[in-house]
């Protein structure tokens, strides 16, 4: 029976790597994330649930290359140590021009977030996976614009949060997560976590 449900299952998984938020700022984002929705600006908005500092998006993977990968961003990661942020301001990719995605920006460790994404990039390298041409800039994605919008009106409510800023929070567990795409949204399940250790002098 066992076996038949396996044959069931798809061969690839949709898989990302990434730090989870804790709960108040996840709060804080939300708070965010509402008034922005207050302009009803044509944009879908992530479930804040759903937000989190990715790292690195895989794409399709085997199954059988999870614990591969979960391998692979331990050595990459071995030699660091938790990373302190917080969430500043907010932006748009790729500009006011032409906004597609509207984003919280991240202040602190930024070098040492970078630094520990670089690692993980280049060891996922070797083991045949693409690298992003684009540097890496660390954000949180609140949402996707769908359609036109007032370039002047966005840059407008974008001023009003550019002096935002929440609590420090400590990155300190990175999770391989399984992305399901639904109807009604992303759906995310955490595969596997590998801790950042604090070094003991």
């Amino acid at each position: 029976m066992n076996h038949n449900l396996r044959c069931q299952l798809p061969d690839t998984i949709r898989t990302f790597i990434a730090f989870k938020l804790p709960k108040n700022i996840i709060s804080s984002i939300s708070e965010i994330q509402n008034r922005f929705k207050s302009y009803a600006f044509n944009a879908r908005w992530v479930n804040p649930g759903n937000i989190h500092l990715t790292l690195k998006f895989l794409g399709d993977i085997n199954y059988t290359d999870i614990e591969k990968v979960r391998e692979t961003i331990i050595n990459a990661v071995n030699s660091h140590t938790p990373v302190s942020l917080t969430v500043k301001g907010a932006g748009l990719f790729p500009g006011i021009n032409r906004p597609r995605v509207i984003w919280m920006g991240l202040t602190g460790e930024i070098e040492k977030l970078a630094g520990i994404q670089n690692d993980i990039e280049e060891n996922l390298e070797k083991l045949g996976f693409f690298r992003e041409k684009r540097p890496f800039r660390g954000h949180l994605t609140l949402g996707r614009i769908k359609g036109k919008v007032d370039p002047k009106k966005l840059l407008d409510v974008m001023k009003k949060f550019e002096k935002f800023e929440s609590e420090l929070f400590v990155a300190d567990k990175i999770f391989l997560f399984k992305s399901d795409l639904k109807s009604t949204g992303s759906i995310y399940t955490e595969l596997k976590s590998i801790s950042l250790h604090r070094k003991i002098s």
